[in-house]
């Protein structure tokens, strides 16, 4: 890969164009370009049509996120305002190219990171990319709090999410609303065993697709009901297969009896709580939101 030859800018005519490569989670791949025809490279198709618009990067010398924007149309042949809304669009790979257009093996990757806030108004969307300096604005060290910080199933948790009962096959058989569903054959586990735990979607046009659990309970018939904190904003309908995963409320109780992972338990339960740092000195134990009394 070569430069696109700074010295022909100084000329009185370029060939210069901006071309942006946006990859999803599952390994979608859209190429957009600002030139008026459609270029390739890499195995990606960078299309015209799209309506895409790339705006000037502005770059720094220091850690500071670079700033930059892509906004075009919505198309069913590029980006849908479905895809946006289920989400499928976050966090995707991103990466710019200046290339010249005569000849695109001329080219540079001037920009590379990942999708961030994406919005949509009028059949149009704007969205913000991220460069690879936005990763050190994540909070670093731990937190000293009572419940635990680890993401069931990662390696600071330990549990093996493979277990019988941890990750079960079901299948939609029925939506109420945007946020609730019934699913049949979610095993025999209790009410509230999936809550704080996820659905993942292994079928139909939802696939691929991941809503977190607020609760879940056994109903009539053997169907269980789930409510999600967010609906899976996409063509989600009955028959569809998904899989259940158990969810973890991070307190110690949960850890030692429902996980046996008390070994790995990353909280610390006995920090004092805001309560008990607000106390006072009184003679009497009586708490009750009443005068205090000498």
């Amino acid at each position: 890969m070569t430069a696109p030859g700074y010295d022909h800018l100084q000329g009185p005519a370029t060939t210069v164009a901006r071309c942006l490569a946006l990859t999803r989670r599952d390994g979608f791949t859209l190429g957009f370009t600002d030139h008026d025809r459609a270029l390739g490279f890499e195995g990606i198709a960078f299309r015209p049509e799209s309506g895409a618009a790339l705006s000037a990067l502005a770059f720094g010398t220091g850690l500071a996120v670079d700033n930059a924007e892509a906004a075009g149309a919505l198309s069913d042949a590029a980006i849908t305002e479905a895809d946006i809304r289920a989400g499928r669009w976050d966090g995707a790979a991103v990466r710019l190219w200046l290339a010249d257009w005569a000849e695109p093996a001329r080219r540079v990757l001037r920009f590379r990171g990942t999708l961030g806030e994406i919005t949509r108004q009028g059949g149009a969307f704007t969205a913000e990319l991220r460069g690879l300096a936005e990763a050190l604005n994540r909070p670093q060290g731990r937190l000293y709090q009572a419940r635990c910080p680890a993401v069931l199933g990662d390696a600071a948790c330990g549990v093996d999410l493979a277990a019988p009962g941890l990750r079960v096959a079901a299948t939609v058989a029925g939506l109420e609303g945007g946020r609730q569903m019934l699913v049949s054959g979610a095993g025999t586990a209790g009410t509230g065993w999936f809550a704080e735990g996820l659905v993942q979607v292994t079928g139909g046009a939802a696939a691929g697709l991941t809503a977190a659990i607020r609760s879940d309970r056994v109903e009539d018939g053997g169907l269980r009901r789930v409510e999600l904190w967010q609906g899976v904003d996409a063509a989600l309908a009955a028959g569809d297969p998904v899989t259940l995963v158990a969810g973890c409320d991070k307190r110690v109780e949960t850890c030692r009896e429902k996980f046996g992972n008390i070994g790995n338990f990353r909280g610390f339960p006995h920090v004092p709580g805001e309560d008990w740092l607000l106390t006072v000195p009184a003679r009497t134990a009586r708490r009750d939101g009443g005068a205090l009394r000498a």
